[in-house]
């Protein structure tokens, strides 16, 4: 299986700057139906600088009790930012998700622009079709012999 994330993964990023507060980064989740969001350059905004999620949000603001319309996106966001060429092989992504033990990769281009996002939910969609097309194929290799041993 050699499958580019471009091939795939979603273009349209929901994306928001620092200062936005936790409050609006939640609503926003909510209204894209998303459990993260891109952190882009307040200037440069097609720059990731971040990534925060609905994890990052119950851990850090939730949980402690914390007013999430006092916090921002720049409060609580990861700023280790593991990103993928758009160009990379899908297995290739699913090793690097694995070693950083990420749920998403941001797809940057060379200029380090982004220009993506893929999650394990799209790599999991990907890889059960690749998976249901080879027990197809496999039926059908069965139904074939079958046929030519009457």
């Amino acid at each position: 299986m050699s499958t580019l994330l471009k091939d795939f993964a979603p273009q349209v990023v929901a994306v928001v700057e620092p200062e936005t507060t936790a409050l609006v980064v939640a609503q926003l989740m909510r209204q894209h139906h998303v459990g993260a969001l891109v952190v882009v350059d307040t200037i440069d905004k097609t720059r990731p600088v971040g990534i925060i999620t609905d994890r990052d949000l119950v851990l850090e603001l939730v949980a402690e009790g914390l007013d999430a319309a006092v916090f921002t996106a720049g409060d609580v966001m990861s700023i280790d930012l593991v990103q993928a060429s758009p160009d990379m092989d899908a297995m290739d992504a699913v090793q690097l998700m694995n070693k950083h033990r990420l749920r998403r990769l941001v797809l940057t281009d060379s200029s380090g622009h982004l220009v993506g996002i893929v999650t394990i939910e799209d790599l999991l969609g990907l890889l059960s079709r690749e998976l249901s097309s080879l027990a197809s194929g496999l039926a059908g290799a069965r139904k074939r012999e079958l046929l030519e041993r009457k």
